[in-house]
């Protein structure tokens, strides 16, 4: 029998390190999230996507809850992360509520705060928002000193302002894409609206609802 060039399911796996296992499994964690919903997570259904065991997943978190409450870190930091990158454009960029709503909803929808909220929420795991809290006050001062640079008094609805945009754009996340179609509404309708609502608030202008 002439020899024959071994094939990929006879060679060897490369044995992961335990950071690196951990990495897998929560990135296989935060697509389940998104794509399935917190329910979707779980450590059977991990192991199976990553093609584990699940006493292997068990070594590297201790448990489901150790594992879902990394998923969460994870998740708040890169929130938060993303709240900075917010700060400085708003800081540096003309158009900013457009740019900052941009920001957000990529967020809440590919980024998956959407689903992480929804199931900090369903868990009453708020502890895990904490770190979120400096990133939305920085960008509440942000804001402030951006209309300031333009020569205009401090808006006292700034607060309110980044209220209706998170939960904007936590529904948009969570529900937008049904909701558009009984309404007949393209993808960038929400981002337009939010955008014009939020220039008006910090503004201190009255809005026109039929603009929109």
């Amino acid at each position: 029998m002439t020899g024959q060039a071994p094939t990929a399911r006879g060679k060897a796996r490369r044995r992961r390190s335990p950071d690196e296992a951990r990495a897998q499994a929560l990135a296989s964690a935060r697509r389940l999230l998104i794509e399935r919903g917190p329910t979707g997570v779980s450590l059977n259904a991990v192991a199976r996507d990553i093609g584990v065991t699940h006493g292997a997943l068990i070594h590297h978190f201790g448990s489901a809850a150790e594992l879902q409450s990394a998923l969460m870190g994870g998740m708040v930091r890169d929130l938060t992360a993303a709240l900075q990158v917010a700060v400085m454009r708003v800081r540096a960029d003309d158009a900013a509520p457009r740019t900052l709503v941009n920001i957000v909803f990529d967020a809440f929808d590919q980024g998956g705060a959407g689903p992480l909220a929804a199931w900090i929420a369903l868990w009453n795991h708020y502890e895990h928002l904490e770190p979120v809290r400096e990133a939305v006050s920085e960008l509440i001062a942000a804001l402030d000193q951006t209309v300031r640079a333009a020569g205009a008094e401090s808006p006292r609805h700034v607060p309110s302002a980044l209220l209706l945009l998170t939960l904007c754009a936590f529904g948009d996340a969570m529900i937008g894409d049904p909701l558009r179609m009984m309404l007949g509404r393209d993808a960038e309708d929400a981002r337009r609206i939010v955008a014009g609502l939020l220039s008006a608030l910090i503004e201190e202008i009255d809005i026109d609802v039929n603009s929109y």
